[in-house]
């Protein structure tokens, strides 16, 4: 079915897509026949949206795409299909610019293959994805933590989800995509660490310029947690048992 218009309605209620993942000109891989920049009005910050397919070339490489040219890459039920998905997330990050963000969702094999290898409901997957596991039914079984990590410190995992919510566990063996709202996937949101950020542990740029009404309101956070600390000084917490009104 179609797995990027499943995830819109999700995607809207969360304000880091609009002002944060889709911001800016965007690569959208494997994005036939259900693309992302059909959506486009549906997020504000979004400008240009290419849709990358087999008739532009080899997704695991993406050989015409010059490095840190996309603001962000979104990918929807693609990364599979790569005969090796560790090069091809490596690609992927290659052609983010730094601070830009990569979006992708791909299968989780419990809820999609459910056990069955070779794959029946899509024959042309190469690999099946958990989010973590120690053991796998699955020959081609991936960690998606594994996959991650494998691209080093400039990559920023942010997000790992698993997409079940609208899953039927009671059903038996079915293809649930199939459904107007199963997902059966796993969701990832990587963010590419910009020059300089690598091995740090915090995004706080101490040079940055506060303005005068920042200060004030800042402080002010600050003043109010010392007063309150002040007026409860020399009483144990959660021992006050007074009545509420007093």
């Amino acid at each position: 079915m179609k797995e990027c218009s499943k995830s819109i309605s999700r995607r809207m209620r969360d304000p880091n897509f609009i002002n944060k993942y889709f911001v800016g000109d965007g690569l959208d891989i494997g994005g036939l026949p259900d693309p992302l920049s059909i959506y486009s009005e549906l997020f504000c910050q979004m400008n240009k949206v290419r849709t990358w397919d087999w008739e532009d070339g080899d997704a695991q490489f993406l050989e015409s795409v010059q490095e840190g040219e996309f603001d962000f890459v979104h990918s929807s039920h693609c990364l599979e299909h790569l005969i090796d998905p560790f090069v091809g997330l490596a690609n992927w990050l290659r052609v983010t610019k730094p601070g830009g963000y990569i979006i992708i969702t791909l299968p989780d094999e419990d809820l999609y293959e459910q056990g069955k290898w070779p794959p029946s409901f899509n024959k042309d997957h190469k690999n099946t994805f958990t989010i973590h596991k120690k053991d796998s039914w699955s020959p081609k079984s991936i960690n998606i933590i594994d996959l991650v990590t494998h691209l080093g410190d400039g990559a920023e995992i942010l997000k790992l989800e698993l997409l079940n919510s609208n899953y039927r566990y009671a059903l038996p063996r079915y293809d649930q995509t199939l459904t107007p709202v199963a997902e059966c996937g796993i969701e990832i949101i990587i963010r590419k660490r910009q020059i300089g950020e690598t091995g740090i542990t915090s995004l706080r740029n101490p040079n940055n310029e506060v303005s005068e009404e920042m200060k004030i309101h800042l402080n002010q956070y600050t003043d109010d947690m010392a007063m309150m600390k002040s007026s409860n000084n020399g009483k144990m917490p959660f021992k006050n048992k007074d009545d509420i009104n007093s």
